[in-house]
């Protein structure tokens, strides 16, 4: 398995490093979730904001690996926007929980150019 493809599974998991984040508190209410998520305030609530967006960034990531590797883009290329992508991810996980709103979109919008990058250079591997 290559590294790009590693770092699917991370990203993918991404989200729920957020939860766990979102959801450390005492009280947790496992009856009734997203309520008691949507009550929450301060970082927790940023922190599932996270996650939600973690979770809208993952198919478009993860569809760019998937077709930079079926179109046989070099792999060193592939795996490093891949791995630039998760550590932006991570980035704007802290970021997003510790309230830094302007560095926040900057790493969201890294991020970003890692999955298009990622489309560009597909199709000019062959």
């Amino acid at each position: 398995m290559t590294i790009a493809l590693w770092c699917v599974l991370a990203a993918g998991l991404l989200p729920y490093a957020a939860t766990v984040v979102a959801k450390s508190r005492p009280g947790f209410d496992n009856a009734n979730p997203r309520a008691w998520l949507q009550d929450q305030h301060g970082f927790r609530q940023r922190a599932n904001s996270a996650k939600l967006n973690s979770f809208e960034a993952f198919p478009l990531f993860a569809a760019a690996v998937i077709i930079a590797t079926y179109l046989r883009t070099p792999q060193q290329t592939v795996n490093s926007l891949a791995v630039g992508f998760v550590v932006a991810r991570v980035l704007y996980i802290v970021c997003y929980i510790t309230n830094k709103a302007m560095l926040r979109t900057l790493v969201w919008f890294a991020g970003l150019l890692c999955c298009i990058s990622l489309f560009i250079v597909a199709p000019h591997a062959r």
